[in-house]
């Protein structure tokens, strides 16, 4: 099948488009507008907080409405309210004293609609595509968010030389008008029907029942929480380490990171033919232990080139990782429930990340910072034998 060929892919893949466009502009121009207004280490943080809470507060909620109300409807009026909060945030940057509070206000009015659009994104999708094609639809999604996050950020960078806040706001802007726009162009689909007529409480808890009944997709949502758990571990000293403990550069840093996103765009082109000679199961199934192979290396690692490239193979394993799991979890659960399913394993899947940055925080403090990396293997050991109890293996 032909996707490109199709009209409602097209209108979505554009939407994804100008999605990770205004997120790079967002997580890019934001904090710097944060540091010029404060030069608050703090002021920055707080906003990342602000960005990160209502996945956790709110995304058992925001999966309610989404299975309640016509997903159409949905990326309509969450289209138009973004396109909304972002000429506010525009117009609160612009001015001359722009108040913190407002920033921080936006932010989080901006993350929690980003964030339900997104879930009414994914569960309309096996609406308008047959199940077989949800893996690649992942697949090209990924690969969208992949090259954003490498190129994004060293274009917005390089442009900044001509180009000031307010011109990337703008763009921001004109990103979430056509994401408004083109959420018009969408196939109609129907609404979720309801056996039964519930309240809110009932809705999770149903939500929460098909999550934990649903073997194919709660065994690997405990799986990618312990990932997350062990990749904040990590994620969380390894900038002190790199500039502190090896003594290397800013810049040394940045082209690490710049190598180790390279590994999504390998992982969005790898799955594909990988998909053709084993089961999503075994591939899924395999990589944690490829991961601990890595996370050892991570021990003996002395240099930002071999860090750069071990980040590397473990993003490339993690973007296999996600679309394989969204793709299972859009064809195996009931579209009537895939908003709750949605919203709670993605809530669930984020709470280890506070813990990780801690913990590895506190670490770094008191302890040598490469034993973290071999705690971080101990966990992903424990996902190979989460996966290998839950046969997780057979899944086709």
């Amino acid at each position: 099948m032909n996707l490109y060929a199709n009209k409602n892919f097209r209108n979505l893949y554009s939407i994804t488009v100008l999605a990770a466009i205004s997120s790079t502009i967002f997580t890019f121009i934001i904090p710097l507008v944060l540091y010029d207004l404060t030069k608050s280490a703090l002021a920055m943080s707080t906003m990342r907080v602000m960005e990160f809470l209502p996945n956790v507060l709110l995304g058992m909620l925001a999966g309610v409405i989404v299975d309640r109300v016509n997903r159409n409807l949905m990326l309509t009026y969450g289209g138009l309210i973004k396109f909304i909060l972002a000429i506010l945030l525009w117009l609160s940057i612009t001015a001359n004293e722009p108040a913190l509070w407002q920033l921080y206000i936006l932010g989080f009015l901006l993350s929690t609609v980003s964030y339900t659009v997104g879930n009414a994104s994914n569960a309309i999708t096996p609406q308008l595509f047959d199940k077989s094609s949800m893996t690649e639809i992942q697949s090209k999604f990924s690969l969208i968010f992949t090259l954003s996050a490498i190129i994004g950020p060293s274009l917005i960078g390089a442009l900044l030389v001509w180009l000031s806040y307010d011109h990337f706001l703008a763009i921001y802007v004109i990103c979430m008008g056509l994401c408004w726009g083109l959420s018009h162009r969408i196939e109609r689909t129907a609404t979720p029907d309801h056996p039964v007529k519930q309240s809110i409480i009932a809705d999770m808890k149903e939500g929460v029942r098909e999550l934990i009944g649903n073997k194919q997709v709660f065994a690997p949502t405990i799986t990618i929480l312990i990932t997350n758990f062990a990749t904040s571990l990590c994620i969380g000293v390894l900038a002190f380490y790199v500039l502190d403990v090896l003594g290397n550069s800013k810049e040394q840093l940045g082209f690490m990171y710049t190598i180790s996103a390279v590994g999504g765009i390998l992982g969005a082109k790898l799955i594909s033919p990988l998909r053709k000679k084993f089961r999503r199961g075994q591939i899924y199934a395999t990589f944690p232990l490829i991961d601990v192979v890595i996370l050892v290396l991570f021990y003996f690692a002395h240099s930002w080139i071999l860090l750069g490239i071990l980040l590397a193979f473990r993003t490339c394993l993690a973007t296999m990782s996600n679309i394989i799991f969204l793709a299972i979890r859009q064809e195996s659960t009931p579209n009537h429930l895939l908003g709750r399913v949605a919203g709670t394993s993605s809530m669930l899947m984020k709470l280890a990340l506070p813990v990780g940055l801690l913990i590895g925080g506190i670490w770094a403090e008191a302890l040598p910072i490469p034993w973290i990396f071999l705690l971080a293997a101990g966990a992903m050991l424990s996902n190979f034998f989460i996966l290998k109890r839950a046969n997780f293996s057979e899944v086709v």
